[in-house]
């Protein structure tokens, strides 16, 4: 009796697969890729977002034809070396025909299918479109100063931090405006995202120094859980960085801002401290940075310069600060008591 190996269906003779089967038999039995002739998908009509498993993205022609396709395609487990192709033919504006070639080898022997799919894409509005035409909001941001009234200065610039933040970050869908306007003494904005509030407030107080006073309130219940909203109180410094102020007798700078508060700077000698808010409300502003001028060096030796006073054009002697390099073209002087006083820590190219 011959033991010669043979092909368990046909009874032909090798080479043979593993599971003993001709290649003639293989291929009768075994489909490279498979792939529904129809793949439905759904697009918000306000924003043009796309359902991806469950979140709602923006994408081009091709990429999403592309993910439609991988999502779907259904590969042998076999497979190896493939090679996948596609074309995406534009029908109209609901209807894309995609062609797609693939290739790749089964038991070392070589496999190529071809298919033609339609992409079909259906209306369905967004979860934040939803949530943005029913007014949906779940934080409140209030922007405000210590003791007085924010300006419009000040107003435009604490918001166009909003703005950078978003450009500079992944899109997210939720992080949306639903309302906006001026309050007594400061702005409100209505946010989509709790994340979106608490974000923009760290970027407040790292920026601008100040105090972010956090609340939060139910305003429902839904499936057996509290729905609340966030109120964001930000509360920006009656100062600025650069501000001469006064505080126990000595005059300072404020030179950068930490969580707890300013650090000052000394004006007189080199000397750094740490001031918390409650400190700062005994402090009184000299001289704020708004008011400071950069001015040339005209003359100088080891201990003062002669600089043109910026308001009446007159030459007038100021003493160097404690940290002048002997080189500097210009420096910041700041009105203290009727006088002009040279600004430590500002480099040449601070004053340009």
């Amino acid at each position: 009796m011959s033991s010669a190996a043979f092909c368990i269906v046909c009874g032909g003779e090798p080479p043979l697969t593993s599971d003993r089967m001709c290649e003639e038999c293989l291929r009768k039995r075994v489909i490279l890729s498979k792939i529904p002739e129809v793949i439905q998908q759904h697009r918000c009509p306000k924003c043009s977002a796309y359902d991806i498993h469950g979140r709602w993205s923006k994408m081009e022609t091709e990429p999403i034809a592309d993910l439609r396709v991988r999502d779907a395609l259904e590969i042998d487990s076999r497979a190896e070396n493939l090679n996948i192709g596609f074309a995406v033919e534009i029908i109209d504006e609901r209807t894309n025909r995609i062609h797609i070639d693939v290739s790749g080898e089964i038991e070392t022997f070589d496999f190529a299918d071809s298919h033609e799919v339609l992409l079909q894409t259906s209306n369905a509005i967004c979860l934040p479109c939803t949530r943005k035409d029913g007014a949906y909001f779940e934080a409140i941001v209030q922007l405000r100063s210590a003791g007085r009234r924010l300006d419009k200065d000040e107003l435009k610039l604490l918001r166009s931090t909003l703005d950078q933040m978003l450009a500079g970050m992944e899109a997210d869908t939720m992080f949306f405006i639903t309302k906006e306007g001026p309050v007594t003494g400061g702005w409100d904005l209505q946010l989509g995202s709790k994340a979106m509030a608490r974000m923009w407030g760290r970027i407040l107080v790292k920026q601008f120094g100040g105090t972010i006073k956090e609340t939060n309130t139910t305003v429902g219940m839904k499936d057996g859980i509290e729905i609340t909203r966030l109120t964001v109180s930000y509360r920006k410094p009656a100062y600025d960085i650069g501000d001469v102020m006064k505080l126990k007798n000595h005059y300072w700078m404020i030179d950068s801002w930490q969580k707890d508060g300013p650090i000052l700077r000394r004006m007189k000698f080199f000397e750094r401290t740490g001031a918390s808010w409650r400190d700062m409300e005994k402090a009184r502003i000299i001289c704020p940075v708004a008011e400071q001028h950069t001015v040339d060096i005209l003359n100088r030796d080891s201990s003062a310069a002669e600089v043109m006073d910026p308001i009446d054009y007159r030459m007038v002697t100021v003493g160097l600060p404690y940290d002048d390099d002997g080189k500097t073209t210009k420096m910041r002087i700041a009105l203290i008591e009727d006088n002009w006083v040279a600004m430590p820590g500002i480099s040449v190219e601070d004053s340009k």
